[in-house]
């Protein structure tokens, strides 16, 4: 099976709702103010018509100010997001590294998250133990590893699940942005594993604001603009097309 990307005139929307209310307390706040003055709920029109092609060997990078759609894809690449209409078809095992605090239970201890992560990633029980001590060495957190995750520092966390997430490669590697997961010394650990993975991958999907890293790595270049794609070519042509929708000077 070859691996690709296929996409044809995918559409997606949010409810607006799912924006403005992250809680319950704060949906009775908003409800109070309003004192029962009924609120039109509009869908946000998050990915519009978009089509294009990923094949084996393309490096793509995703370029576009915050809220152009840039994360929206690459989650609805993975299948986080379902689509409103159109075709999607992804073929190859798909890695993404966003949301690295998904699947940890905070009660268990960061050995137990291990094999919980784990399977969240599809991954069987018998493979995550197979790896737990290379995670374990890789997170650099000591005893903390037998503690519950609520114990640990926002960096630890991240630490942690840096280490499961990027334990195995995948076929379609998805990036969101740099990853802030502790000192100097880890994050230049981070970086060369990052890099291994990116050589490894058929595929790879890199959302950022770095152009530096983009035109290093990527030969591709798209840009997305209030959920459109504006330009889908050369990487420095994706940069001059960025700045020119962002009215910035070069």
């Amino acid at each position: 099976m070859t691996n690709q990307i296929h996409l044809k005139s995918v559409n997606l929307h949010y409810a607006s709702a799912a924006f403005k209310e992250r809680s319950l307390k704060s949906m009775i706040a908003s409800m109070a103010t309003l004192r029962g003055a009924r609120k039109k709920v509009v869908d946000i029109h998050a990915l519009k018509d978009v089509s294009l092609d990923i094949g084996p060997g393309e490096r793509v990078g995703l370029l576009g100010h915050n809220g152009a759609g840039k994360s929206t894809f690459l989650k609805m690449v993975a299948g986080l997001y379902p689509i409103s209409s159109g075709e999607r078809v992804v073929k190859g095992t798909v890695r993404s590294l966003f949301d690295l605090s998904l699947g940890f239970e905070p009660d268990a201890t960061g050995r137990e998250n291990i094999l919980y992560r784990g399977l969240l990633l599809g991954l069987s029980p018998k493979f995550m133990r197979s790896i737990e001590e290379e995670v374990v060495a890789f997170a650099g957190i000591g005893e903390f590893i037998d503690y519950p995750i609520k114990t640990y520092s926002a960096g630890m966390q991240v630490r942690l699940a840096f280490a499961i997430s990027t334990a195995v490669g995948g076929d379609i590697l998805l990036l969101d942005e740099v990853i802030g997961a502790g000192d100097a010394n880890f994050m230049g650990k981070a970086r060369e594993r990052i890099l291994d993975l990116v050589e490894r991958a058929e595929i790879l999907l890199l959302a950022s604001h770095d152009f530096v890293t983009l035109q290093s790595i990527c030969a591709r270049g798209i840009v997305f603009h209030r959920g459109q794609i504006i330009f889908d070519g050369d990487i420095r042509g994706a940069v001059s097309s960025y700045n020119r929708a962002n009215g910035i000077a070069v």
